[in-house]
């Protein structure tokens, strides 16, 4: 978040299930399917200090894991990092965008498995 320069305050990080995750998509987003993640930005706009939830759903880490013959912990430190980079300010609602916040993801994994 440094790098990004934004001061945190608190962020709440929750790790849920499938359908857990699936009841906030619908109720906050209206959105019915399932997901990895979901971040919610609550900073009182006046202050620039950070205040966020974000919720990942175990159930989905595990599968796409498998799914894209990566460890648990690389997906959920990816997932982790897509949250914070969404804190940061990147979208992924375009093509060109999903591009941006994967290099972005892939540059952070690479960091900080390389510093272990």
């Amino acid at each position: 978040m440094k790098e990004h320069k934004k001061e945190v305050e608190c962020i709440n990080i929750i790790f849920c299930d499938d359908p857990y995750l699936l009841s906030i998509n619908k109720s906050f987003l209206g959105h019915d399917y399932f997901t990895d993640i979901i971040t919610f930005d609550l900073s009182d706009k006046t202050q620039s200090l950070l205040q966020a939830e974000i919720y990942i759903s175990i159930d989905r880490v595990k599968e796409n894991a498998a799914l894209h013959q990566s460890t648990y912990q690389k997906e959920l430190h990816r997932v982790l990092f897509h949250g914070f980079l969404h804190l940061a300010g990147f979208k992924d609602k375009s093509k060109q965008q999903k591009s941006i916040m994967r290099e972005e993801e892939n540059k952070l994994l690479s960091k900080y498995f390389s510093s272990k």
